[in-house]
């Protein structure tokens, strides 16, 4: 890749091909709190209908949420999370606490733990159960020819 200009190969512009579009995520906040209907989920994101529609398609074409129809004529449809969609509510959480530290005057949804305690994320390792810090990690590029600097 000597003299490439190839941006780095990242699973993280990869994942933000799939939810990065605008009002994505949210739709995503919606069906993590219980609303499936397209309906509810236009008002509650404040998403043109067409825009949420095209953000839906793409959502179930990759595999993060699925249909569920609910009503024959005229069809009518849910969008539940998949197993891979699942996978993102701690992703929503952690984004979800950093807005409630930097950018909002009191939080406007708090959880409540099993344990009975408000909700403070964190990500753990799960070989060691430690908080994973920034001091804590080093990447290892697998890709030949890439480097922290970029390609070789």
């Amino acid at each position: 890749m000597p003299g490439s200009t190839t941006a780095r190969p990242c699973s993280i512009a990869d994942a933000l091909g799939v939810i990065g579009e605008k009002y994505s995520l949210l739709v995503l906040r919606e069906v993590f709190f219980g609303v499936h209907r397209f309906d509810a989920i236009a008002r509650n994101v404040g998403c043109p209908r067409d825009v949420l529609t095209a953000r839906l398609r793409r959502l179930v074409d990759a595999g993060v949420l699925e249909r569920r129809l609910y009503h024959e004529r005229p069809a009518r449809y849910e969008y539940h999370a998949t197993a891979a969609g699942r996978e993102l509510r701690p992703v929503l959480l952690m984004l979800m606490a950093w807005g409630d530290r930097h950018l909002a005057d009191v939080p406007p949804t708090v959880f409540e733990h099993s344990c009975g305690a408000e909700l403070d994320p964190a990500v753990m390792c799960r070989a060691c159960g430690g908080e994973v810090r920034a001091a804590d990690v080093t990447p290892h590029f697998q890709v030949p020819g890439w480097t922290a600097e970029g390609a070789a």
